[in-house]
């Protein structure tokens, strides 16, 4: 019995797959001319600086991560100051993959389904939307707040 292994197209020439948790990201960079390799950050400023000068001095254009609770958000917004296009992606498109999960093989399958194409990035609006959108939800928190004194 024949073994079938399906190609995909590679679509980008250099990119990262990152496995974000609330303390750290481990991402691996692929690509054309570069060497695979696997390294975990901290989620703090520095290091996420850190991450985003490694994935520059590579010259990574492209990365995934997923959008796994609110995590991904200061990931995002201290990445977007570096030349990377970087998607932030369902977590239930990335996961529905069985076996052996490990972060750096998290990484590795995110970096290899954007390679391929194969991930749709999620709709992040603008930071100026972000920012009234947190200003609606505080003020609705704060009136709610108020109400249930008053009942009370």
């Amino acid at each position: 019995m024949a073994k079938h292994t399906v190609e995909f197209e590679q679509v980008i020439d250099r990119g990262c797959g990152l496995d974000v948790h609330c303390d750290t990201v481990v991402t691996t960079v692929m690509g054309k001319r570069i060497q695979t390799e696997t390294r975990t950050y901290c989620t703090t400023t520095s290091s996420l600086k850190e991450l985003g000068k490694w994935l520059e001095n590579l010259q990574v254009t492209d990365g995934a991560m997923e959008s796994t609770g609110i995590y991904w958000k200061p990931v995002l917004h201290i990445l977007r100051e570096y030349p990377l296009n970087l998607l932030v992606v369902n977590a239930r498109h990335i996961k529905n993959v069985p076996g052996r999960k490990t972060d750096k093989a998290d990484s590795k399958r995110i970096y290899k389904l954007l390679l391929s194409g194969l991930l749709k990035g999620s709709f992040i609006p603008p930071e100026n939307i972000q920012v009234l959108r947190d200003l609606h939800r505080y003020k609705k928190k704060f009136v709610g707040v108020v109400a249930s004194e008053k009942t009370g």
